[in-house]
């Protein structure tokens, strides 16, 4: 999974650069798994974290959903690692052509 981002990320093959990428519902999936993934890897509670997304028109939201305890892991130190997550989405949903933030809820 964590391949198929970094392949998706950078962009894979040079001759569809310019093409708007089909099937661009599974991109936003795709992105929300790899939120997934790494809010996982940091909490303490990986059992209770719950990632969806609302898929909108002009913007799509990637929400996170955990314990208490574990909100200050994944925003980290002031806002550094939550920042990080944001700025890897977007990059990746600028590829996609779609805007997509991430939110973490308390």
């Amino acid at each position: 999974m964590l391949k198929s981002f970094v392949k998706f990320f950078t962009g894979g093959d040079r001759s569809e650069e310019k093409k708007p990428v089909p099937g661009a519902e599974g991109g936003i999936k795709d992105l929300e798994n790899f939120v997934d993934y790494v809010v996982r890897a940091l909490v303490d509670f990986p059992d209770d974290v719950r990632v969806t997304s609302e898929i909108g028109k002009d913007s799509n939201i990637i929400k996170i959903d955990c314990k208490k305890e574990d909100i200050g892991k994944i925003v980290g130190k002031r806002g550094k690692t939550i920042m990080a997550i944001r700025a890897l989405v977007s990059g990746a949903a600028g590829r996609l052509q779609k805007k997509v933030s991430v939110e973490v809820n308390d």
